[in-house]
């Protein structure tokens, strides 16, 4: 959460530039994309941003991920709201794409 530049775990990156604001995101096939970082909370483990240029047809996209601690560790929540409806699917398989590539890079570093 705290780095927002680090995206080892996100599949399909070419690159990643954070400017402490906005991250801009390069992927290859899917072309350029940016991110406003709306809050970054080390302290409670959460981060919100919005995607505000892309190739396509978004028109609103609303994220946020959150780490709860919980009794076997922790849990990650991370939800998404997507404007038009019918890119859901698009946005939802790349959201598990991402958390497979989280449980590798996790794995790797424990």
């Amino acid at each position: 959460m705290g780095t927002p530049d680090r995206v080892d775990w996100v599949p399909g990156v070419e690159s990643c530039h954070f400017d402490g604001e906005v991250r801009s995101l390069i992927l290859p096939g899917a072309g350029a994309i940016k991110e406003r970082i709306l809050l970054r909370d080390d302290s409670s483990k959460k981060i919100e941003y919005t995607c505000f240029e892309s190739p396509g047809a978004l028109e609103s996209h609303h994220a946020s991920m959150h780490v709860v601690d919980s009794d076997n560790g922790c849990r990650l929540l991370w939800e998404a709201k997507i404007e038009p409806v019918e890119l859901e699917a698009f946005v939802k398989e790349s959201m598990e794409g991402s958390l497979v590539q989280l449980e590798k890079v996790l794995e790797t570093s424990l």
